[in-house]
Formats: C-alpha cells, structure tokens, sequence
C-alpha cells in the first residue's frame, strides 16, 4: 500500500503548500470511510487542476456522515458527478467516487492555533470558466483599489 504524504521529499515547506481560501478545479484522488462514534466521516484527497499557478498540488478534506451533515455530503455528491442511481439508493461506493472533478472552494479557520481546511461550497466542472472568471475579476479590483 503507498501513501502520499505532502510534502515529505521537500526539507522545508514552500509557499505553493499552502492553499490560499479559494475556488479550485480538482479531481478525487482517494476517498476513504472513517467511522468515528459520534462523526463518522468521508476522507478526501483532492488533486488541483485549475489555477494552473496552483495545478498539481494537493489537499485533504473532510465530509461528515452524520444526520445533520448530510446534506453536505450529498451536496459534494451531486456536483461531482456521482451515479445518480447508487445516490437514489444512499449506496457510496468509493472506487466510484475517484477520477470524478468538480470545484470546490476551501477555506480555513483556526481552532486551538491550528488551521483548519474548511470545504465550504462545491460546484460542477462546467461551471469553472464562470467561477474562475469571477475569482480574477474580484481579485483585479482589489488589486486597483
């Protein structure tokens, strides 16, 4: 079994590591069940495709499977592509879920002086160019004011 472990091979850590809070293009890299007794969860290791300044590099994240948090998941599902059929029957088959793309936008928050990475919203693959459009438009006009 191989794992990959950001940043291992590098002595120091760059820059390009740390994802600032934004909208990304990704692929699923790996998917992996973690049952937990009170927030069973979904982990997920996402690959960026788009910015291509960003392309390459790699983020993990977490979805909850509980009753109050599966809206989320479902959200995640449906954006990404996910069989519709195995969703109308709440059936997750992980193999399935690797290779599909989307958007995702991160965020991080601080708890107890770490940060976090939040998966705050998704988005389908068709809806990038208009996304990605939005994010260097409001980035230009903070950049003039």
């Amino acid at each position: 079994m191989r794992r990959y472990i950001s940043g291992l091979s590098k002595a120091t850590t760059s820059a390009a590591e740390y994802l600032p809070d934004s909208p990304y293009l990704v692929r699923v890299e790996r998917v992996q069940y973690r049952w937990h007794a009170h927030k069973p969860y979904y982990s997920i290791l996402f690959m960026v495709l788009e910015p291509r300044s960003q392309a390459g590099n790699r983020f993990a994240g977490q979805l909850y499977c509980t009753p109050k948090e599966l809206w989320k998941l479902n959200w995640f599902l449906r954006d990404f592509g996910y069989d519709s059929e195995l969703l109308e029957r709440s059936e997750i088959d992980e193999v399935n879920l690797i290779g599909l793309s989307g958007v995702v936008k991160i965020g991080h928050s601080f708890v107890n002086g770490s940060s976090i990475l939040n998966l705050d919203g998704f988005a389908p693959t068709a809806q990038w160019q208009q996304i990605s459009a939005g994010v260097e438009g409001s980035t230009r006009g903070s950049e003039v004011g």
